[in-house]
């Protein structure tokens, strides 16, 4: 194929729509350079920081996510939905898009469906175990559907769907090599086991209180940390714990953009269940411990997490046991290599690393 292609990609609000679209988005450049690509995401999400930090441009529409509880927001609803499907059309009028990628996230819902109502192909890739309400409003109008898990033919046409794990990015491939790379950016010392906490790109509450609590157990064993807070809880937990987090053996930020060198430092990994974690998690295949968030759309983070549980992949902790279990069973996991090597052999035997070239070349191929 040597025609020009100009593509769209949506998706946002958390890394989790935001780094697969970015995986799809470098996989098209390999396999059609001559692709022209362009973003669309919500004003002032955090795909308008990321996006461009990848090397995309990326258009902005006014647009808001139906919330749980009965709020003024959910009234204001079908007015952003018509303002966003407007701001949409006048994006499609100036670039002209042959086809439109949704990876999930509400602004996804009105760039997808004005692509179908303009009858511009669309694709959905869908991250998780449980389908997200945007997709599955979408998946009836759509080309292809790529998944990452087994019998979501629940949510979607079954002859549309491509089983083809979730994107991850391209420099966690590897991650083994780089060792002693990432023990010397975070200063940590090899003689010592270091644990690698995430909550997601915003954070976990009950996962940072949980070590925030326990931080003295780190440091009078001898136990490296490198935490990620998320930007909503850096500065409450900064002030109470100023002198301990000042330990070298305590590495702790709002946000970890050298992901690949986090994981490479890591001997044990405390994380939330979302799906795009969870395929990074598979990659890298060290030993996990999963508390998935009950603070999300129909419990999908239990059921993402449920898939690594039933090939003995991970530890599973309920987010309301986190306080009295998290502990101990870190302790337990420590002192027990061999259950480490299982965790990780069965973690990874689950990993798809070539997910986003598989999307790429089924969408070209479906184009052509």
């Amino acid at each position: 194929m040597n025609k020009t292609l100009n593509i769209i990609l949506s998706g946002g609000g958390t890394g989790g729509h935001i780094y697969p679209a970015i995986a799809i988005a470098h996989a098209i450049k390999q396999l059609h350079p001559g692709s022209n690509i362009l973003f669309i995401g919500a004003n002032r999400k955090m795909e308008m920081e990321k996006v461009p930090a990848a090397g995309y441009p990326i258009k902005g529409i006014d647009i808001i996510g139906l919330q749980r509880k009965i709020t003024l927001k959910n009234f204001l609803l079908p007015y952003y939905i018509l303002k966003s499907i407007q701001q949409v059309k006048n994006i499609f009028k100036e670039f002209k898009p042959d086809m439109v990628i949704g990876t999930g996230g509400y602004v996804s819902l009105p760039v997808l469906l004005t692509a179908q109502a303009s009858s511009i192909p669309t694709f959905i890739q869908e991250q998780n175990a449980y389908a997200g309400i945007a997709n599955k409003i979408l998946s009836k109008k759509a080309q292809k559907i790529f998944v990452a898990f087994d019998n979501m033919h629940r949510f979607f046409p079954k002859d549309k769907i491509i089983l083809s794990g979730n994107p991850v990015r391209s420099d966690l491939l590897n991650i083994h090599q780089k060792k002693q790379e990432a023990l010397t950016h975070f200063s940590l010392n090899e003689k010592y086991p270091t644990i690698l906490v995430l909550g997601g790109s915003l954070g976990a509450g009950s996962i940072n209180n949980a070590i925030a609590k326990n931080i003295d157990y780190f440091i009078q064993n001898n136990i490296q940390l490198i935490w990620q807070t998320g930007k909503n809880f850096y500065s409450q937990l900064s002030y109470p714990l100023s002198e301990k987090l000042n330990n070298t053996l305590i590495y702790h930020r709002d946000f970890i953009y050298e992901m690949d060198l986090a994981y490479a430092a890591a001997d044990i990994i405390i994380s939330r269940a979302g799906a795009s974690t969870i395929a990074e998690l598979q990659i890298v295949g060290k030993p996990v411990i999963i508390i998935p968030s009950p603070n999300v759309t129909a419990d999908h983070q239990t059921k993402n997490a449920q898939a690594l549980k039933e090939k003995n992949a991970a530890i599973i902790i309920k987010d309301n046991e986190i306080q009295n279990k998290l502990i101990p069973q870190l302790q337990e996991l420590l002192t027990n290599k061999k259950l480490q090597t299982i965790l990780s052999q069965n973690i990874f035997q689950m990993a798809k690393p070539n997910a986003a070239q598989i999307i790429a070349q089924e969408i070209l191929n479906t184009i052509s």
